[in-house]
């Protein structure tokens, strides 16, 4: 009961006319790069952060967190209507999604995404309330052996888990680990590898990288490969489902949040590993399997419940652990540390109304985004007819304005623009952005936490298997890289193995 009470506090956090503003912008702005192919949230969430420096740090974070889950919403309209996935955690729903719109069903399947989604996140708020306070209790017995470990997990997990290739990842993370190195060493407060530029006395800013990367580098990308919309849009009549519509989805529904939830809380599984995962275990649970794929309901309702459900449990290692499990999420603690609040076991007890008001405020994002897409779907849609030259043009002006406001320096803007290059090239050669700024975020976490383990067991790296919570977590890592070794050993064979190729075969079979 006490969880609830201070909830009922979170509700009084959020409706003050500010807060109130901001997850609306924050949920909108979600829903329509949701639906606009070619961004996503990682690239609008990076182009925001300047935003967070003038405003009250629950504002900011509720702002963030409403693009991130609202763009589950968007990224379903265009799946369904026109096979184009908006996001990519919504990819698995074209497939049974656009199949009800050529029926002339494109209508409810949004209708019950809409439904399931909301389901799912409220159910995944009510346990973001209930498990993080306990996980955050237990995380206060973490010392700096326990911290190196799990940010090295999480680091392995989402170079394993959330990437195409590993190596590559791998690459890509020592990358973000190497420029996280610059700056003040932190146990002796020394510049280091600056080359006696004062501008890298302090180290680089998370803000110009992000911007760089994710904004600058999907902009150079989208424009190349010329991004359209299509020409034509499915037909939307009725939205709201039929009651057997409901009766087929409700198991869908109960079972994604179910799935959805545990999946959000592992580094590397997000949105689209729940999404696979639901879709799988529907077409495995379902009577007639060779419906899937032909316009099946629950291939809708499943994946976009767990999608949503995951963007709502990611919060909880990122608030009460300090380890972001996405880049979206490595993003919003960078916005956090940026207002000099460092997520970990004590923000529950030094800052309850952040904690307990950007929970509150999901609740109040998920019913404005069942408002939002229910009605307004139509207008929406109509965004699709923006060329994706007109949006990169506005969003590479933001990107400079946007930077140089942060410090007023041109090192900066040089620093984004450089980033943005390297993005470019990243996307080109098949390598993935994220590893890199999630390395670069936890990096000094990790650095701080080890070298703080070697003090205090001068020099003796026994100090991270003798400890029980520590031991158990490089236990974990060990599996994780036996688990991957195996998996490209099988792959060289011609089998399948690794987790991700797994979860997308039985989606296949």
């Amino acid at each position: 009961m006490d969880n609830l009470s201070l909830l009922m506090d979170g509700f009084g956090v959020v409706f003050t006319p500010e807060n109130m503003l901001f997850v609306f912008l924050g949920v909108t702005i979600g829903t329509v790069i949701g639906v606009l192919p070619g961004l996503g949230p990682t690239a609008t969430i990076a182009l925001l952060l300047p935003i967070t420096y003038g405003i009250s740090p629950e504002a900011a974070i509720m702002m963030l967190a409403g693009v991130y889950y609202g763009s589950m919403y968007g990224g379903t309209i265009t799946s369904v209507l026109l096979r184009i996935p908006g996001e990519a955690a919504s990819a698995i729903t074209a497939l049974d999604g656009y199949e009800m719109t050529k029926q002339g069903r494109g209508g409810p399947a949004l209708g019950i995404a809409a439904i399931g989604s909301f389901i799912g996140g409220t159910v995944a708020i009510l346990g973001l309330a209930f498990v993080a306070p306990l996980l955050a209790t237990w995380a206060v017995r973490f010392g700096p052996p326990e911290y190196a470990a799990l940010t090295i997990l999480g680091l392995v997990l989402v170079t394993y888990l959330g990437t195409k290739s590993t190596v590559k990842s791998i690459i890509a993370a020592l990358f973000g680990l190497l420029l996280a190195s610059i700056g003040p060493d932190p146990i002796r407060g020394t510049s280091r590898f600056n080359f006696d530029m004062p501008e890298l006395f302090s180290g680089i800013d998370l803000v110009a990288i992000a911007m760089g990367l994710f904004g600058i580098g999907e902009i150079m990308y989208n424009l190349e490969q010329k991004i359209k919309g299509a020409g034509t849009i499915g037909k939307i009549d009725r939205i709201l489902p039929t009651k057997d519509d409901w009766n087929q989805s409700r198991g869908a529904i109960a079972r994604g949040t179910l799935l959805g939830f545990p999946i959000g809380m592992l580094p590397g599984g997000g949105g689209v590993m729940s999404s696979l995962a639901s879709y799988a275990a529907e077409k495995k649970l379902a009577k007639d399997p060779s419906r899937f794929g032909k316009g099946a309901i629950e291939g809708v309702a499943g994946p976009e419940t767990a999608n949503n459900a995951s963007s709502i449990s990611a919060f909880i290692p990122l608030l009460t652990l300090g380890l972001p499990s996405n880049a979206v999420l490595a993003l919003i603690l960078g916005a956090l540390m940026m207002q000099d609040i460092t997520p970990g076991p004590g923000l529950i007890e030094e800052q309850p109304e952040l904690f307990w008001g950007v929970i509150a405020s999901m609740f109040v994002g998920n019913l404005i985004l069942l408002v939002l897409n229910l009605p307004f779907v139509g207008i929406f849609v109509q965004l699709l007819r923006v060329r994706i030259g007109i949006i990169g043009g506005v969003a590479l002006l933001v990107t400079l304005v946007g930077v140089y406001t942060i410090s007023y320096t041109e090192f900066d803007m040089w620093v984004m623009l450089g980033a943005g290059l390297v993005g470019y090239l990243m996307r080109k050669t098949g390598f993935e952005p994220a590893p890199l700024v999630l390395a670069f975020v936890l990096g000094s976490v990790l650095e701080v936490a080890f070298r703080q383990s070697m003090l205090l067991s001068n020099g003796d790296l026994s100090i991270f298997v003798s400890r029980p919570i520590s031991g158990s977590i490089v236990a974990v890592v060990a599996l994780v890289v036996a688990f991957s070794v195996v998996g490209a050993i099988r792959r060289r064979r011609g089998g399948k193995g690794g987790l991700v190729e797994m979860t997308k075969q039985l989606a296949e079979d």
